[in-house]
């Protein structure tokens, strides 16, 4: 008797299994290559989502696969209660970019921020006397986005990612984005720390201006608060900085890490300048996955490949004519486009109305691109891509937006 085997597809499997919680795109994607990925029916496209700025070397990287292949042949995960080469490689690697200081791992950005938060209330007890609740404020900017954990969203000031879970964490205020005036008005004797995206970039890719950044040092080093840094989706060489606040030529004392510092293992990490970094002491806080064998092999293949393909130089030489050209979309097309900002590999496409017509119209031609914020159209690149990439990017949108 022949059993009649009843084949569904991948679509009718999320529909029926996977919990609803994203708006997906209707395609389903099956293998990736540099960058490009093809769908279940042999399609390609041009990714410039990179997984959300996640495969920071695109899709497949000879060396991080052979890196990848080659660890877990040999030792895949430890606890924290011992030691692992690669974890202690890669702090040090981080620490190079960072200044003197010390990493904590975990396994996203939502996790790494999380941890810089619980930092700071654990500066604010110190500076308090040891009195703890007294001073635990954190000053944070309007339209941030900081993750979807209890102290990422209630770091979030966004009804769209509140809603429905309050209450939230208590301690959080906000102030203007860019407005240093506003965040100072905000400083008294219960704060503790500034949060703040060096580049908000799921609202809408807007960036700090080195002024304000600048003007934010001062004011902590003025109250004694930590200048704790989100660089989760800005940071790993997107900006052609390994760091994108290095851009206004500060250091702050906290920063949050992730998306491309796995190039597409999970991977976070908390930076802590070294004159903080005795705030936490052993029990504070943990992780059972942050800092594996094969999540540091991980990350150490991305630096490699940062480094001896100067993806950084790169990055900063292709991304200035490519961000030119799609200005002249925003000049050629001022009915649909009203105008394009960004740095590096990390550009908003603001459009004039809803943004889900010319993301369809992008895919339909073979680009990938993700939305942000108020009618915003991401695009981020691999930090590997080439000069005929970008090019071949600004002709599908020109197309898609000739209709």
């Amino acid at each position: 008797m022949r059993t009649h085997i009843v084949r569904t597809s991948t679509a009718d499997l999320y529909d029926a299994y996977v919990l609803k919680n994203y708006a997906r795109a209707p395609i389903t994607l099956a293998r990736g290559q540099g960058t490009q990925v093809w769908d279940d029916e042999g399609r390609a496209y041009l990714d410039f989502t990179s997984g959300i700025a996640v495969s920071a070397l695109g899709h497949c990287h000879p060396h991080w696969v052979a890196v990848m292949q080659r660890q877990v042949t040999e030792l895949i995960h430890t606890s924290n209660l011992f030691r692992n080469s690669n974890q202690a490689e890669l702090a040090r690697r981080l620490v190079g970019y960072a200044g003197p200081g010390r990493v904590f791992f975990c396994n996203s950005g939502t996790e790494a921020n999380e941890a810089m938060i619980k930092l700071s209330r654990l500066h604010g007890m110190k500076k308090a006397g040891g009195i703890e609740g007294k001073c635990y404020k954190i000053i944070c900017a309007k339209n941030a986005f900081h993750g979807r954990t209890f102290g990422g969203m209630s770091a979030t000031p966004q009804e769209k990612i509140q809603k429905g879970f309050a209450p939230l964490v208590p301690g959080f205020v906000f102030a203007e984005f860019n407005n240093l005036q506003n965040f100072a008005d905000l400083v008294d004797e219960s704060t503790a720390a500034i949060f703040i995206e060096t580049i908000q970039g799921e609202s809408g890719v807007n960036e700090c201006t080195r002024e304000f950044l600048g003007g934010l040092r001062a004011l902590c080093d003025r109250h004694n608060l930590l200048l704790m840094i989100d660089e989760v989706q800005c940071g790993i060489g997107r900006t052609g900085k390994f760091y994108a606040f290095e851009h206004a030529g500060i250091r702050p004392d906290a920063i949050g890490m992730a998306k491309g510092l796995g190039g597409g293992m999970p991977m976070g990490a908390m930076w802590v300048r070294e004159d903080r970094a005795d705030l936490f002491h052993a029990g504070h806080h943990g992780s059972t996955f942050g800092g594996t064998p094969l999540a540091c092999a991980a990350g150490l293949a991305v630096l490699d490949v940062i480094e001896r393909e100067n993806l950084l130089e790169k990055v900063t030489r292709q991304s200035a004519p490519w961000i030119t050209s799609l200005k002249k979309l925003a000049a050629d097309f001022p009915q649909k486009v009203a105008g394009v900002r960004g740095t590096g590999y990390l550009v908003g496409v603001q459009m004039t109305g809803d943004i889900a017509p010319t993301v369809a119209a992008l895919r339909e031609r073979g680009l990938l691109a993700v939305g942000a914020g108020n009618n915003t159209i991401r695009l981020l690149p691999p930090l590997n891509a080439s000069a005929e990439d970008l090019a071949k990017s600004t002709d599908i949108f020109r197309s898609a937006l000739a209709g």
